[in-house]
């Protein structure tokens, strides 16, 4: 376990953006995870799990705390007859190449996300028709009481952009995807064909958190937020993405304040023209009011 003092979190986030945490602590197994819960709460100290800071927008005021990156240190990937099973901080991208190397079918979809296995298992993360949903076989967890659980796929209460995670309090420390056997070279030209769709479409030469807002039922957040004439439209350094309108991109020197701003304008205008009421899919960490 590595432990970092006063550590800038625009170097642990996917929009580059935050101030520092009083501690960030990099975790290589759940025993780490379940010892610094515990100090945390001996202390009275909030804490705050991240994988590879894509989904998040920390202030920046940074975060009075500790933050306990599940990432790189914890990333063992097993090959099993039947599909893998990853621990939650390996990135999704290199389980799909191990995938692809295995010649195992079924996770291609996930292979440009960029983010970790325990947040795509958190919130259901999925692109091009596939979600986690449809390959989980068991998630390993620590609960609120540092116990280890495994819970089957059934029984994780996936559904769009969710599941049972946040509202238990768990902290997924890996998981079991079932795959198939298929032809190599046919997963990697997917794979390809998906990446390519994938740069054309969506603003991956900027510092962003992906899709800023979920999917309203009977919309598309980028249609709204096009149609409403925000393509291109910025506060500072942070901008809505001229490729992509549901993405918020850091165009240059943005702030957290600068994106959150434009978060909230965003919303306002949306409503006022559509009476639609955009949810952000990125998650807040800090003080922003």
């Amino acid at each position: 376990m590595i432990h970092l003092s006063n550590e800038p979190m625009k170097l642990h986030t996917t929009f580059r953006v935050g101030g520092n945490a009083d501690d960030l602590y990099l975790v290589e197994n759940s025993k780490d995870i379940v010892r610094i819960i515990e100090m945390c709460e001996d202390t009275d100290t909030d804490y705050y799990i991240i994988g590879n800071g894509s989904n998040l927008l920390v202030s920046d005021d940074g975060f009075r705390g500790s933050i306990i990156e599940i990432s790189k240190n914890m990333s063992r990937i097993d090959v099993m007859a039947d599909g893998l099973y990853a621990e939650a901080g390996a990135f999704l991208s290199t389980i799909a190449n191990a995938a692809k190397d295995n010649s195992m079918t079924g996770f291609e979809f996930a292979s440009g996300i960029p983010g970790t296995l325990g947040g795509a298992v958190t919130m259901n993360a999925g692109a091009y028709g596939g979600e986690m949903k449809d390959v989980i076989e068991y998630v390993d967890v620590i609960d609120d009481r540092g116990r280890e659980k495994r819970i089957s796929g059934k029984d994780m209460d996936f559904s769009y952009r969710h599941s049972i995670v946040p509202e238990k309090n768990y902290i997924v420390t890996g998981a079991k995807l079932i795959l198939s056997h298929g032809n190599k070279d046919a997963i990697e030209n997917l794979m390809k064909e998906l990446k390519t769709k994938r740069n054309e479409k969506q603003p991956v030469e900027f510092p962003s958190a992906g899709s800023t807002f979920k999917r309203p039922e009977g919309y598309f957040a980028g249609k709204l937020i096009m149609d409403a004439e925000l393509k291109g439209y910025s506060i500072g350094g942070a901008t809505v993405s001229e490729k992509h309108a549901g993405f918020i991109i850091n165009s240059g020197d943005a702030t957290a304040k600068d994106i959150y701003e434009l978060i909230l304008h965003v919303q306002d205008t949306v409503f006022e023209k559509f009476g639609v009421k955009l949810e952000p899919e990125v998650k807040m960490l800090g003080v922003f009011e």
